[in-house]
């Protein structure tokens, strides 16, 4: 009776992770980029590398690296500048997959999802039957690949679809978690950062069994807390449950005009009033983007976009205002007579939201904004705001 109590209530977890997502939409949308190695990513001085295929990734190119360094390790690879609207439409295609299995989904990114699907398995014959079935109908739907993990909770599901990549198909049954973590480098671990790996390489520790077997008594002389939680995790042991929501792929804010704008200086203080509700969006919601999109109508509906990348992925306003401003003057003086029908700003590019490392203080928003949130929270939106932003008044 135990055992079948135990197998009624296990839940059934499955992280589903696209190959190399925008990469290969890429590829399938241009069938002549086959076997050739694609990266995707600002493709300026600042540029930063989004994704790329297995192809490039033979040459050490990887996520978030600078664009600069990409073409010195791999300057035969094709680059592509992001198509973030494309990958949204392919995006829908594969999170509807999931609706048809579960309600319970929590988006993580454009690409890529965990999925409780405890409540499903009534409907079919295993896990495993739902993760092929997911794979299938998002092959035969966008005839992309998608890699799936599968096990009893998040932490180990997302483990399996990256150990099995590409077009990965693996499940790790509860008497498999020690076998299948243990070997692994203790940085694979969810919220061992590099600071935490690296402490917890001076004294020895590389693996993630190591890390279960260590003394708790020097873990904590080694990196000063969270030392219970962290050996719960190494032996597969987490109850976060699977969040349901989408992930987001935008945060966004735009006006448009009774009057048309002529004067580059009322644009330039609209385009930091939006640029400051932007960035407080995103740092009431923990979202860090890269790309930052300015959007310009000109009358009567001559609608441009202009995107560029920051540096590193961040929500701060005086950076978000500061690359905005920089395409509004690009676009305004390319205009023979410019004006304005409508003003926007937009970040995207999210990732998967920042898995923090539990033994160095997380990354603060910038100390003006800081002050400014909790003034506007307390007295409400638009309290205080930036003195060009008071033209926007007038």
């Amino acid at each position: 009776m135990g055992t079948i109590a135990a197998m009624a209530t296990e839940r059934a977890i499955i992280h589903v992770d696209m190959d190399a997502f925008y990469a290969s939409v890429e590829e399938l949308d241009d069938p002549t980029l086959a076997g050739k190695p694609v990266i995707v990513g600002g493709l300026g001085g600042r540029g930063v590398v989004s994704t790329c295929n297995y192809e490039a990734r033979k040459y050490g190119v990887r996520s978030a690296m600078p664009t600069s360094r990409a073409q010195r390790l791999c300057p035969q690879a094709v680059f592509i500048f992001p198509r973030h609207d494309r990958y949204a439409e392919i995006s829908a295609q594969v999170f509807a997959v999931f609706g048809e299995f579960t309600d319970d989904i929590e988006g993580l990114s454009l690409d890529e999802a965990f999925l409780d699907v405890t409540g499903s398995l009534r409907l079919f014959a295993s896990i495993e039957a739902i993760g092929r079935q997911i794979k299938l109908r998002i092959r035969e739907r966008t005839g992309l690949n998608a890699s799936v993990g599968m096990a009893t909770n998040k932490l180990v599901a997302k483990l399996a679809s990256e150990l099995s990549k590409p077009d990965g198909f693996l499940r790790v049954r509860p008497e498999e978690v020690r076998a299948t973590l243990d070997p692994l480098p203790v940085g694979r671990l969810w919220t061992v950062g590099k600071v935490a790996e690296e402490n917890l390489h001076r004294i020895g520790i590389l693996t993630i069994g190591e890390l279960v077997r260590c003394d708790p008594a020097r873990l904590q002389r080694a990196l000063g807390r969270q030392v219970a939680g962290l050996q719960a995790l190494a032996r597969g042991e987490d109850e976060r449950p699977v969040h349901r929501e989408v992930a987001e792929q935008s945060i966004s804010a735009e006006n448009t005009f009774e009057v048309d704008i002529a004067d580059l200086a009322m644009a330039e203080a609209w385009l930091l009033r939006m640029s400051e509700k932007v960035a407080r969006r995103a740092r009431d919601r923990q979202m860090k983007g890269r790309t930052v999109t300015v959007k310009l109508r000109e009358p009567p509906f001559t609608t441009y976009t202009r995107q560029a990348q920051l540096p590193v992925a961040g929500y701060a306003t005086q950076d978000i205002h500061q690359l905005a401003r920089r395409l509004l003057h690009a676009w305004w003086t390319q205009q023979p007579r410019p004006r304005l029908r409508l003003l926007g700003v937009g970040l995207s590019g999210f990732g998967e939201r920042a898995q923090n490392d539990l033994f160095q203080p997380a990354a603060s928003a910038p100390q003006a904004d800081g002050i400014q949130d909790r003034i506007n929270e307390k007295f409400g939106a638009g309290s205080l705001v930036r003195a060009g932003v008071l033209k926007t008044r007038e």
